[in-house]
């Protein structure tokens, strides 16, 4: 069991003093500051964030989007679209919503720096650029503009790269691009290469992204977005031969404090246990993991390992809440009810249907949560266990697969606190205490 403070599952109105981070010396590891898009540490300036009952709508659209892909993938086809074309299908592109947390990173010589969303369900990086040819939504920083950079250069649409797009197309000889979200958001542009600094010692050259003209959608005031995934499009692809394949990243316990994004094998603690990363071709860019079972207060649920491989399970950093296959989850449910017998429920909020009113209490003990994989045994911190609306309101953050076709996905919630390493060059995810 844990035994956890109320005041640790209600976030602050202000910014804790985030950890120091600091930048590594080594050609081969270094680290960037993370904070949550709704965070009161974010530098995105939001003026009104939205109700929980939005993020959870926002974050069942994508999954829906995630699920829908991964059921028309083996049909899916190149697609051409004009630059000012919106009409493309929702299980097109390389991305499948909007993630949750943010990274400062440099674009351009002279550098320019801007907040982008990280998400390892992405894989082509974008930033909004001058001119917005038909629209461009309010963003913190402001808008890049490629004719102020001395290394910009648009891709011709003969490359190799531009045919490495899911969604591309053609202005006269440069390659366009187009991705559509599963929340109906959407960036189209140039495809384009320049100077991508993360730190102040470390750069890549020649890095290949997005100059969206034409974006709008729930980016927040994100300039932009990140994309960790495992297509050839990705960040992770095209520095492969730099980092090894291997970042690794701790989300913070609650909104008020941040975490951070690693990238190479210098940072990688020796404490981490892994489980061997696998592959759905039809899906290249996911994460999948092979889950075998769930623990709750140190006892296995009576669930079949065949529950979870009949649809396979990904781990993604943009979904919030994990979504179980409805046999599973039922399991879950009832264990984590019994266990949780003392405290009086609360409404659903929601997708969450098992809630608790915890007015009163200064501390609540809570049955330990374990995911099983093969290979390791994952416990979940006690930041991991909870989504809180308010002290009356605080709900376990897992729900139900409608379609036993659907899916696992293991949500950035029950990833808080935790060391999560991906290490694509030899297919392994690793799990460790985190220290953020």
């Amino acid at each position: 069991m844990h035994t956890v403070s109320l005041n640790s599952l209600m976030p602050a109105d202000s910014c804790s003093s985030p950890q120091e981070i600091k930048e590594s010396s080594g050609p081969d590891d270094l680290r960037l500051q993370l904070v949550h898009r709704y965070s009161p540490c974010s530098p995105l300036g939001l003026d009104e964030n939205p109700t929980h009952e939005q993020i959870l709508a926002q974050d069942q659209s994508r999954v829906d989007s995630i699920h829908r892909r991964a059921a028309t993938a083996s049909n899916r086809e190149k697609a051409y679209n004009p630059l000012n074309s919106l009409e493309i299908p929702a299980h097109y592109g390389a991305s499948i919503g909007t993630g949750n947390y943010f990274v400062s990173v440099g674009f351009g010589t002279p550098k320019k720096y801007f907040s982008v969303i990280f998400d390892t369900g992405s894989d082509v990086t974008w930033i909004q650029c001058k001119p917005c040819v038909s629209a461009c939504y309010s963003q913190q920083d402001p808008i890049f503009d490629p004719t102020q950079s001395s290394t910009y250069r648009n891709i011709s649409c003969s490359s190799n790269y531009c045919d490495q797009l899911d969604t591309r197309g053609c202005s006269g000889s440069t390659c366009l691009y187009a991705v559509q979200y599963g929340d109906g958001s959407y960036t189209i542009g140039y495809y384009a290469q320049d100077t991508l600094t993360l730190t102040a010692s470390d750069v890549v050259p020649n890095f290949r992204f997005g100059c969206g003209e034409n974006n709008d959608g729930l980016f927040g005031k994100a300039a932009g977005l990140l994309g960790l995934g495992r297509d050839t499009t990705s960040f992770v692809s095209q520095t492969i031969e730099k980092y090894g394949g291997v970042f690794s990243y701790c989300l913070p316990a609650t909104t008020t404090t941040t975490g951070y994004l690693s990238f190479g094998t210098c940072s990688v603690p020796t404490n981490v246990k892994y489980t061997p990363l696998l592959t759905n071709e039809d899906t290249p860019t996911f994460y999948y993991l092979n889950l075998i079972g769930l623990s709750v207060g140190g006892k296995q649920l009576p669930v079949s390992s065949t529950v979870f491989s009949n649809a396979g399970t990904i781990i993604d950093s943009g979904t919030v809440i994990t979504r179980l296959p409805s046999d599973a989850y039922s399991a879950l449910r009832t264990a984590f009810r019994q266990a949780m017998s003392q405290y009086k429920t609360a409404p659903a909020l929601s997708i969450l249907d098992t809630c608790y009113d915890f007015t009163g209490h200064s501390s609540v003990t809570i049955p330990v949560i374990s995911f099983i994989f093969s290979g390791s045994t994952v416990t979940l911190d006690a930041a991991g266990v909870f989504y809180t609306n308010t002290i009356s309101q605080v709900c376990l953050a897992f729900t139900g697969n409608s379609d036993p076709s659907d899916f696992t996905i293991i949500g950035n919630v029950q990833q808080r606190k935790l060391n999560v390493v991906y290490d694509v060059s030899r297919k392994l995810v690793g799990f460790g205490p985190g220290t953020c």
